[in-house]
């Protein structure tokens, strides 16, 4: 672990990588040496957090990181699995990790910028807005989700219109109760 902090420290003070994937490189190097017998990836998550608000990227302060990474858990293992062969022997490909949490920051700043937009008064209506939401959403997606990520839509306003998203088939309805979540299956 000290190695791994001291080669990110360095990485980060040489300024010849980008620090968001000397952040990625750093989070898989911390999965991949497992250092807890619990608790490594919501570590992981806070770590990617701190590293990212550490170099100027403060967008996970109002959209949840661990949030996208939860509803896109399947990639997330996928992008591990795939970056992991031959890590033990320094031979380690960290493109598909990166790539998935550089995915996951495009996603979060998205999101963000979704909301400001919103809240400035931007040139879409509540409808569009909510219509967006699910549209840019990397997996099902709750509506409580979508009252967060759009806090100045009434909770009737966004139940309206995943009715008529419904009734369009521009989603589909996944789960029941207080597990019901929407998926967009319209045309992008």
């Amino acid at each position: 672990m000290e190695e791994l902090c001291s080669s990110y420290t360095a990485g980060i003070e040489s300024e010849i990588v980008d620090p968001l994937i000397l952040i990625a490189r750093f989070v898989f190097d911390f999965v991949s040496i497992h250092p807890f017998t619990d608790g490594n990836g919501r570590m992981s998550r806070l770590l990617t957090l701190l590293l990212l608000y550490q170099n100027g990227y403060l967008a996970g302060k109002y959209v949840s990181i661990e949030d996208k990474i939860n509803r896109t858990r399947d990639s997330y293992y996928e992008a591990l699995a795939a970056s992991s062969e031959g890590w033990g022997d320094g031979e380690a490909d960290y493109v598909p990790f990166i790539n998935y949490l550089l995915g996951i920051e495009i996603a979060v700043y998205a999101d963000f910028e979704s909301r400001v937009s919103g809240l400035l008064g931007g040139s879409k209506s509540k409808a569009e807005r909510v219509e967006e939401c699910l549209e840019n959403s990397l997996g099902p997606i709750k509506k409580s989700d979508i009252v967060r990520e759009c806090p100045d839509i009434s909770v009737t306003t966004i139940e309206r219109v995943l009715k008529k998203l419904l009734d369009d088939g521009k989603i589909k309805k996944t789960g029941g109760g207080r597990s019901t979540a929407y998926v967009w299956s319209g045309s992008r």
